[in-house]
């Protein structure tokens, strides 16, 4: 009925409708290659700041301590390995080297590679009347400069069997020279390295990190990680900086796989009958196959090691702990953040056990 019939709106209605519909659905999407181009500003703007942030590192790490050439280092551990390098790395370069040597012999054989700055003195670091002779000659040579640096780097190391196979003094003699040693060159010379407000440089290792065998070595290196971090936050008062070297396996006399054997076949001799059928002798084949195959996975590279001990002693920003080789960096540091289960985990699938092993 035409009285029931509701007038629809005008067609011209229609249209600006539409229009205004539009408009409002433009107005909705155009703000999106906004927010891509702001996307896009954000990320230039963090990669220009991880560059300017990669390029202060960079030149921070760079900046070399004044006067050098005036500067006094001395080394323990100098016969060969890292302190024979070191001296002479740090010879070439023109600082006055007081290298400690074991033997007359090593001490000898070094003055005949290096220039007329370095000076040798023969330390036993078990000794403490070695250790205060030593001390009195770096004395009576720096004066009242004082000692720039002090490099503790002396060691030895035993075959890595089981604590069981042990007695106290071997545990003793190594602890002797890897840690009580550091620990009374370092407070012997303590009052010369405050008068320089010089550096400390303590040699530990990536066992020093994380314990993967028995014996006395893991347990020292874990001293003197221990030792440097009071050692340094002490210091730090005097303006005197401690640095920490923790290098991976390298192939030094430490490392020599056939004393290392003929010391693990010593160990195993003087077993009991018990013990020896407890471990077994297809557990002492396994070990002593390991330090064949490894052998040839050390570093021959040590300047990788000096290169971080000559950073520590002469960069004006020297770093807390240094980490030598490809197997510390990519391998041990982060072994030693993972859970321990995880590592233990590792280290069965890795070694045999005893004979008698549950």
């Amino acid at each position: 009925m035409p009285g029931c019939l509701e007038a629809g709106p005008p067609p011209t209605a229609l249209c600006a409708l539409k229009s205004s519909c539009l408009n409002r659905g433009q107005t909705l999407v155009s703000p999106q290659p906004a927010v891509s181009v702001l996307c896009k500003a954000m990320w230039l703007y963090l990669a220009a700041l991880v560059g300017l942030c990669y390029l202060l590192c960079w030149y921070r790490e760079r900046q070399v301590v004044s006067h050098l050439p005036d500067k006094f280092v001395f080394i323990t551990g100098c016969d060969s390995g890292f302190g024979n390098l070191l001296a002479r790395q740090l010879d070439m370069r023109g600082l006055k080297v007081l290298a400690a040597c074991l033997t007359e012999k090593g001490a000898k054989e070094l003055r005949a590679q290096t220039s007329d700055r370095l000076q040798t003195v023969t330390l036993d670091v078990t000794k403490t009347e070695s250790i205060t002779a030593a001390a009195q000659w770096v004395k009576e040579r720096v004066g009242d400069r004082g000692l720039w640096g002090l490099v503790n780097n002396a060691g030895i190391a035993q075959a890595s069997t089981p604590n069981e196979w042990l007695t106290k003094q071997d545990f003793v003699d190594i602890l002797n020279v890897n840690l009580l040693g550091v620990i009374e060159v370092t407070l012997s010379l303590l009052p010369l390295v405050r008068k320089a407000r010089g550096r400390v440089v303590n040699v530990s290792s990536v066992m020093g990190r994380v314990s993967l065998f028995g014996g006395g070595y893991c347990i020292s290196k874990y001293g003197v990680e221990a030792f440097s971090d009071s050692l340094r936050r002490e210091l730090s008062y005097f303006g005197v900086k401690v640095a920490v070297i923790e290098p991976g396996f390298f192939n030094t006399s430490i490392t020599n796989s056939e004393r290392l054997m003929q010391s693990f076949q010593e160990k195993w001799d003087r077993l009991s009958l018990e013990v020896k059928q407890i471990y077994g002798e297809k557990f002492l084949a396994s070990h002593m196959k390991r330090l064949v195959v490894l052998k040839p996975l050390f570093s021959q590279d040590l300047s990788l090691v000096t290169n971080c001990m000559e950073h520590a002693l002469t960069a004006c920003h020297p770093h807390t702990r240094y980490s030598a080789g490809w197997d510390a960096k990519l391998l041990y540091l982060p072994m030693s953040y993972l859970p321990t289960f995880l590592v233990d985990a590792w280290m069965y699938w890795l070694s045999s056990g005893p004979a008698k092993a549950l």
